[in-house]
């Protein structure tokens, strides 16, 4: 039998155990977190993109070296290659607040998001990376705990580009971007996550279900030619109180539109905070033969942009969504921190997961 080194059947056999045991607990924001270390220019840049940038002024040398002409800062994914052990404390802090499950910091790690800061050609690195390190800082916490293992969901955001939607009001037709266009930067992506050691994929924070379905397609490419598959989460996110994503469908429909990528686990994500989220979820609870996750904002944006809501009124209201049968996975997105995730942890704990539809069934008989 053919070994596939980037395989590993036993840790996906831990991962649906776990799921059927209990609620997991999925690790908060990373650009919260980032934030907090007030990082400049040359934190982004580090030593390998230092050359030839005037950090006092502006670029001194157009292309000379790698994305020398270009500001970096903002560049969070960036942040893989240059500060490394932010991401790796960020990850840790995550994991010792009670998450079993941390996203890699790769949200923006593809061609199409890349190209705003010319560095296109950095994605399977970035991807690579963001997997190696988030799982070396699973393995860590996980040593010192055996009986509870850690998981690295591989993150693929949902790129700055719409496929199906015009960004022109002039011009209804028009498309900055392609389904062929977007596979292809998926695919490097999933290559460098694989490479890199995630024990899952997750497409998420979806505002156009094609993108998502460009995503599922190279992520079925990737396994095809790879021999072998891991779990695939997808989570889609609700833009306003209309209900719907940013492309038109309600939670249903989006579920109907991405249930042929088999999915471990379909969700929502961002936009709204959890009180908003609620009916949406119910929703995916209702008709998805999948594991349902919610990782929403803390609460809704304040005027100056930023979020509200302390960790224990977030968690008082996602541990009704656990006591009402919704959630089989939970975390935060915009707006949390540690302190949020440790509330949630705590708030779940012991509360049944939802059961599927199988599961149930298997045990009536």
């Amino acid at each position: 039998m053919k070994t596939l080194p980037w395989l590993h059947p036993a840790r996906v056999a831990l991962l649906e155990a776990a799921l059927r045991e209990r609620i997991l607990v999925i690790d908060g924001a990373m650009g919260t977190m980032i934030q907090r270390h007030d990082l400049q220019e040359g934190d982004y840049r580090g030593e390998r993109f230092a050359e030839g940038y005037d950090h006092a002024h502006h670029p001194a040398h157009e292309g000379h070296g790698p994305a020398c002409g270009h500001d970096l800062k903002g560049n969070n994914d960036l942040l893989l290659l240059t500060r490394p052990e932010i991401i790796a404390a960020i990850h840790t802090a995550y994991l010792e607040a009670g998450a079993d499950l941390v996203e890699t910091n790769t949200f923006n790690a593809t061609s199409v998001s890349q190209a705003d800061y010319h560095l296109e050609h950095l994605v399977y690195e970035l991807n690579k990376a963001g997997a190696r390190i988030a799982r070396e800082c699973c393995d860590a916490v996980e040593a010192r705990d055996p009986a509870r293992p850690r998981f690295v969901i591989g993150v693929l955001g949902p790129t700055s580009r719409t496929a199906s939607i015009s960004p022109d009001v002039n011009d209804p037709g028009f498309r900055n971007t392609s389904f062929d266009e977007l596979r292809a930067t998926y695919r490097e992506a999933i290559d460098g996550l694989i490479d890199g050691g995630a024990d899952t994929l997750m497409v998420e924070t979806i505002f156009d279900t094609l993108n998502a379905k460009a995503a599922l397609y190279a992520i079925e490419e990737a396994f095809d030619d790879r021999g072998g598959r891991l779990p695939v989460m997808i989570s889609g996110t609700i833009t306003d109180a209309s209900g719907r994503t940013l492309s038109g469908q309600t939670a249903e429909a989006f579920y109907a539109s991405v249930a042929h990528g088999r999915p471990l686990s379909v969700g929502l994500n961002c936009a709204l905070g959890a009180q908003e989220l609620r009916p949406h979820v119910e929703t995916l609870a209702t008709v998805a033969d999948a594991y349902v996750s919610a990782h929403p904002n803390a609460g809704l944006p304040n005027a100056f942009g930023g979020y509200d809501e302390t960790p224990e009124d977030m968690a008082a209201v996602l541990r009704e969504f656990a006591e009402a049968g919704l959630l089989n996975l939970v975390g935060g997105c915009c707006g949390t921190s540690p302190d949020h995730i440790r509330a949630i942890a705590e708030a779940v704990a012991g509360v049944p997961p939802r059961r599927l539809a199988a599961d149930a069934m298997k045990n009536a008989a």
